[in-house]
């Protein structure tokens, strides 16, 4: 049920990191990193799974806003997500390159 603004003690900007903000520029992060690193924890913060479950609900639209400015590896293997990490002026070359092929 929505409620009046003034039934708030405090209100804030919604703000969330940028890109490059967040990530580290030589690395790739797991969708499960970035959600412990948008909360400001430690990517390998032991946390209640439950918890989990509500940082990946801030997590995966952050990923999908900034898709642009990302790039996305494959998981190691079956068990584990992939990895996203900031793009690089290598990739985004090649970005340039496909868009201008087509």
């Amino acid at each position: 049920m929505p409620r009046p603004k003034d039934a708030f003690d405090d209100l804030y900007p919604c703000d969330f990191y940028t890109p490059e903000e967040l990530l580290d520029d030589g690395m790739m992060y797991s969708v499960y990193e970035i959600a412990r690193l948008l909360q400001g924890l430690e990517t390998d913060a032991e946390i209640d799974e439950g918890v989990e479950d509500v940082l990946l609900d801030w997590a995966i639209p952050w990923i999908m806003r900034n898709a642009e400015e990302l790039v996305i590896a494959e998981p190691p293997n079956e068990e584990e997500p992939g990895y996203y990490g900031l793009k690089d002026e290598r990739v985004a070359a090649e970005d340039d390159t496909a868009a201008t092929d087509d």
